[in-house]
């Protein structure tokens, strides 16, 4: 609810890793695509550059290795997986059994009782990791843009380039908000 077109979302993430990390990148693949992309088949995608056409990673002796293929999720999105008609059964059971899936906890959802309760998740159990929340970290998307809506501060909730970009394209903001609407020493 609330997103941003696809390029502004992916040069926001372009600006968040271009100085933070070494070994992140940014794909455009999905964003670039005429339609509406079902999470399976972008995996397929991302799972045939890199293992199909790349041939995989090159370890230090010179052989050559499969790159595992994760889905990244935070909690609220594995909740989704058990809503009628948001997921295909068959591609949970493709995303979780063939790829698997690097769950975030995220505060206020109790994944592992969801897992239990629900028969696919379940079944593709050892294929899913659950990444302990070992402090509290409540920051999301979703509680970016309603800042923003907001006109309350989101300095160091994103990077200081992300903060700007979202300012200059005037993302998130039903009127015009001003720049110090999002820097606003009251709430820093």
């Amino acid at each position: 609810e609330g997103l941003a077109p696809a390029h502004h979302r992916v040069k926001m993430c372009e600006l968040a890793t271009e100085t933070s990390s070494a070994w992140l990148m940014v794909d455009s693949w999905e964003a670039l695509q005429p339609s509406y992309q079902r999470t399976a088949v972008v995996l397929d995608h991302f799972d045939e550059e890199l293992n199909g056409n790349m041939g995989g990673m090159t370890m230090p002796d010179g052989s050559t290795r499969k790159i595992q293929i994760l889905l990244l999720a935070g909690g609220d999105l594995i909740e989704s997986m058990g809503k009628k008609d948001v997921w295909a059964s068959e591609d949970l059971h493709r995303i979780l059994g063939h790829y698997g899936c690097m769950v975030i906890e995220r505060t206020g959802t109790d994944v592992w009782e969801f897992l239990l309760s629900h028969d696919i998740l379940y079944e593709h159990k050892d294929n899913i990791h659950v990444v302990k929340q070992v402090i509290y970290n409540d920051i999301s998307s979703t509680k970016v843009r309603l800042f923003v809506k907001r006109k309350m501060s989101i300095k160091y909730l994103v990077p200081d380039a992300v903060m700007r970009y979202i300012f200059d394209n005037s993302l998130y903001s039903t009127k015009l908000t001003r720049k110090r609407d999002y820097v606003s020493y009251a709430f820093d």
